[in-house]
């Protein structure tokens, strides 16, 4: 089998040498080329043609986030953003999360001095993932256009969304897609790596018309999109109100998409909306079910359009209502008529 192509674009000597001797350490990665800049990475690209790119988001001249945009719009890659740090850089890695790179990384948190290690296996096997991930020219633009579609509305006290790999440009779009005023509140669990997920808050919240924010423990749902924090998970209780739990373990992953769409599809019923985005495993496959089971709406992302389709696929295994291109969701959800949890139209 052919060693997955990388190119790195690292602006420290030092680190890249020891990000090269990392992902090289057991052959099946070849670093084809460590670009200083990203005017260089981008004039190495044509010729070189990797299966993935590292970038680091603080680099010299042209930065990284605007290298992101130039290749999703000219030459798309799979694209993993290593930050220097997680919470002052976490709205640049944010903004290329939802302009089209796949995954992101804290640096400090890659032990580069011991790539023999468990964690650098790891590392290595999530480059050998990404690598293979879908990517398409112009990540937004090419998703399917937003159209009304006649039809009666259907009832809906919340949504849920549940997203990993390539989740924040989907989760981008279809927020755009909602008007400032739309009243079904989201509640989303988004899988990122900790320290990014209030950077993508931030982001959104700036650049689409409706609020968002991160959920928090007692809030009562309201419109706009809240996001579950890095290590809780987000429930809706039956009064309408929003729970953290940081201790329960449920899965791989907390927050976890199958807790919060079991909450929506036991407190809301056939009032309850699941949405299962592109990403990698199975989490929300259960969740969606329970919704469909309690007579809710259960969406799941179409593969064609999915980064990583393993959610999506799971999710239609285990029993969902509707497979949808990112355009058909969004207007699914802006024909949804808001009514309370017990049914009262608002």
């Amino acid at each position: 089998m052919a060693a997955i192509r990388v190119l790195v674009c690292e602006d420290s000597r030092v680190y890249a040498v020891a990000l090269r001797r990392m992902l090289e350490y057991d052959g099946e990665i070849e670093v084809v080329a460590v670009c200083a800049t990203a005017e260089k990475a981008l004039a190495a690209l044509p010729q070189l043609e990797p299966d993935l790119v590292t970038m680091d988001i603080e680099l010299p001249g042209v930065s990284g986030l605007d290298a992101v945009g130039e290749i999703m719009g000219s030459r798309p890659v799979p694209i993993l953003v290593l930050s220097s740090y997680a919470d002052a850089g976490s709205d640049k890695a944010a903004a290329a999360l939802a302009g089209g790179a796949l995954d992101a990384i804290v640096k400090d948190d890659l032990d580069l001095d011991d790539p023999a290690g468990s964690a650098g296996a790891a590392f290595r096997q999530r480059v050998k993932m990404l690598s293979r991930a879908r990517v398409i020219r112009h990540p937004r633009a090419r998703l399917s256009a937003v159209t009304d579609s006649p039809g009666p509305a259907r009832c809906a006290s919340a949504i849920g969304v549940c997203a990993s790999t390539g989740g924040p440009e989907m989760l981008m779009f279809l927020l755009t897609a909602l008007p400032a005023d739309y009243p079904v509140p989201l509640l989303i669990v988004q899988h990122m790596a900790a320290g990014f997920t209030e950077g993508l808050v931030r982001w959104l919240d700036r650049a689409v018309a409706m609020p968002v924010g991160v959920a928090a423990d007692g809030m009562r749902a309201r419109p706009g999109a809240w996001i579950a924090p890095h290590g809780a998970h987000l429930t809706l209780a039956g009064s309408g109100h929003l729970a953290m739990d940081r201790h329960t373990q449920a899965g791989a992953h907390r927050p976890s998409g199958d807790l919060l769409l079991r909450s929506i599809a036991e407190a809301a019923g056939r009032n309850g909306v699941a949405v299962v985005l592109s990403g990698m495993g199975t989490d929300g496959a259960a969740g969606a079910a329970a919704v469909h089971r309690a007579g809710g709406l259960a969406i799941a992302q179409d593969e064609k359009s999915s980064a990583v389709s393993g959610m999506p696929r799971a999710a239609v295994e285990a029993g969902i209502d509707a497979v949808l291109s990112p355009g058909e969701i969004a207007s699914e959800l802006r024909r949804l008529r808001f009514v309370t949890q017990r049914g009262n139209t608002a």
